[in-house]
């Protein structure tokens, strides 16, 4: 297989239409990473308090070994579909699909969450006081445009995405050399260093669970190997998308924090606080009144607007892909894989926009949304570990196909391996029953398509994965 190249395929309506730049396959992954920065300050601080700036550039490292070992994979297999393609592979169509549901586990929930959050900030700044159901009406019309906006050309989606990221960027770093450079920034605010929330479990102490917790806003880097298939640049520099998108998000959230870090903030966070719930910088500059005030509004347009306005929209175009791949191999009808004038998955975004609706609706009639949302990082971890065990199976039996030299080779696939395994642990210290109950009807869920799979679907016709050999049967 050329590493110059994508392979051509047989159809054009059967394949997604090669016409992504890089620079947009780097903007969606790193504005997918790029989460809740402005709204989930406050709860990434209650983690790991002034620490939260070494926490983050721990996760960093702790994360680039498994997006090393994405940069692997992905150039093997240029098609939509990431862990399914790539554990079906390695393993069997089984764990393909069980790591494609755990996967999605961690992306579908952010649509629903993310413009709630948007709306929730725009309602606050406009001093609008309504009922949650008027909330839902707005967030639910919010979804609808992010649903037409992924039906449109991925050109299209891939310059919003890039326009947004840049303005969220630059938001986040003026903020925090604002706040370096106010005056009340101290090194004092830094002596309760190891701050946290988190109650310690087993012996492990708080911060430590705290730090695990922050993998959630890192997932994102494998929203590439979705958009690989629309790439119309060599498939060797997929890997920087992958890496760089890791890298950038942590040196920001690093940077932002120990500008946060550095300001009179904890008492916001701590009970009866005003950032309790989020908004953990927008508070501060609020309750400090004067010009701070206007530069609130403006912070909030990049790191709420611009920032979570990213996030959704990366994992709205990856799950799309996903579902559109679980199509095209048969772990789907293949209605799934149909795609509009404009080489865009239909029913996907559908599916993608009746179950975001579904979850706003949930989030006012119970507790089963946000004990899903826990639950987000256990998921990705858990796909993260079955990636790195097929990562190690393909490498062995077919070293011939890798077209990216993995510094440290095995170490390192081992050592991501690891990573995942530690973190999806920590994952489930403190987590509630609300959060298995929630996890159970969600696999349960995945279970019953299994099935349906298994005694009917697989039945009428196999499993196909296109592979650096051809298209293999599985």
């Amino acid at each position: 297989m050329s590493d110059l190249t994508q392979t051509q395929t047989p159809t054009q309506e059967n394949h997604l239409h090669r016409s992504l730049k890089l620079i947009y396959v780097y903007a969606i992954a790193t504005g997918a990473i790029f989460t809740f920065i402005g709204y989930w300050d406050s709860i990434f601080y209650e983690y790991c308090g002034p620490g939260t700036w070494l926490a983050f550039l721990l996760m960093t490292l702790m994360i680039l070994p498994i997006a090393f070992v994405y940069c692997e994979l992905a150039p093997m297999f240029p098609e939509a579909g990431g862990e399914l393609i790539y554990n079906t592979v390695g393993l069997n169509k089984h764990l393909g699909f069980l790591s494609a549901w755990l996967i999605m586990l961690a992306w579908i929930a952010v649509p629903p969450a993310a413009v709630m959050a948007i709306v929730q900030w725009l309602f606050h700044i406009f001093h609008i006081s309504s009922s949650f159901l008027v909330l839902e009406i707005v967030a639910g019309i919010a979804l609808v445009g992010y649903f037409f906006l992924s039906l449109q050309s991925v050109e299209v989606a891939g310059k919003v995405q890039l326009i947004m990221l840049a303005l969220a960027i630059i938001g986040c770093v003026a903020a925090s050399i604002g706040f370096m450079t106010s005056g009340l920034w101290s090194l004092d605010n830094f002596r309760n260093f190891f701050y946290t929330q988190a109650s310690p479990q087993l012996g492990i102490p708080g911060w430590i669970i705290g730090l695990a917790f922050l993998i959630t806003p890192f997932f994102g880097f494998e929203t590439v190997p979705q958009m690989i298939e629309e790439g119309d640049f060599p498939l060797r520099d997929s890997t920087k998308a992958i890496w760089g998108s890791v890298v950038t998000c942590g040196i920001i959230y690093s940077f932002y924090f120990i500008g946060l870090g550095g300001m009179p903030v904890q008492h916001l966070v701590e009970e009866g606080g005003a950032a309790v719930n989020g908004f953990l910088a927008i508070s501060m500059m609020e309750e400090m009144g004067g010009g701070w005030q206007t530069a609130s509004i403006l912070f909030g347009i990049t790191s709420i607007l611009c920032a979570i306005g990213t996030c959704l929209l990366g994992f709205w175009l990856s799950t799309v892909r996903l579902l559109y791949a679980m199509g095209k191999s048969n772990f789907l009808p293949a209605s799934f894989a149909r795609l509009n004038r404009h080489q865009q998955p239909i029913l996907p975004n559908v599916l993608l926009l009746a179950v975001s609706i579904a979850f706003l609706i949930l989030q006012n009639a119970g507790t089963f949304m946000n004990d899903f949302f826990n639950l987000m990082a256990f998921g990705c971890a858990c796909a993260y570990a079955i990636t790195m065990i097929s990562a190690m199976r393909i490498h062995r039996r077919h070293p011939q196909w890798a077209t990216y030299r993995l510094r440290g080779g095995s170490f390192t696939r081992v050592l991501a391996l690891v990573i995942a395994i530690v973190v999806a642990f920590f994952c489930t210290l403190g987590q509630g029953a609300g959060s298995w109950i929630s996890f159970a009807i969600y696999l349960a869920i995945g279970v019953g398509l299994w099935l349906w799979m298994v005694l009917v679907n697989w039945k009428k016709a196999p499993v196909i994965v296109q592979t650096p050999d051809g298209p293999k049967e599985f």
